[in-house]
C-alpha cells in the first residue's frame, strides 16, 4: 500500500536549517507530482513546494521563496525540503503528499520547530 514517511524535522533556532525527507513506497513515485505541506497549530493546512514528475518544474509559497527548495530523486523514491533561514512563522507539523485518482495520499508529518 501506499506510504509516506517523512523525517528530518526538529527545533532550530531561527536563522537555522533544515532537511526534510518524505520516502515512498507502494506507487510509481516518478509518475507524481509531489508536495510538501505544513499545518501550524490551530490552522489549516497549507501548501508549501510542489515539484513535477521529472524535477523540472517547482513552486512555492510566496513567503517561503527564496528559503526553501524542494527536490526529488526519483531513482530513491524520496522528496526533500531544504529549508534555510528559518523563522518562527515556519514553525508547524510538515508533511509530503501526492494525489492520485482525486485521492489525497499524506504521511504522517514531521514537526518542525522554529524558536530561540
Amino acid at each position: 500500500q501506499v506510504q509516506l514517511v517523512e523525517s528530518g524535522g526538529g527545533l532550530v533556532q531561527p536563522g537555522g536549517s533544515l532537511r526534510l525527507s518524505c520516502a515512498a513506497s507502494g506507487f510509481t513515485f516518478r509518475y507524481y507530482v509531489m508536495r510538501w505541506y505544513r499545518q501550524a497549530l490551530g490552522k489549516e493546512r497549507e501548501l508549501v513546494a510542489s515539484i513535477s514528475r521529472d524535477g523540472g518544474y517547482r513552486n512555492y509559497l510566496a513567503s517561503v521563496k527564496g528559503r526553501f527548495r524542494i527536490s526529488r530523486d526519483n531513482a530513491k523514491n524520496t522528496v526533500y525540503l531544504q529549508m534555510n533561514n528559518l523563522i518562527s512563522e515556519d514553525t508547524g507539523v510538515y508533511y509530503c503528499g501526492f494525489d492520485r485518482d482525486s485521492v489525497n495520499y499524506w504521511g504522517q508529518g514531521t514537526q518542525v520547530t522554529v524558536s530561540s
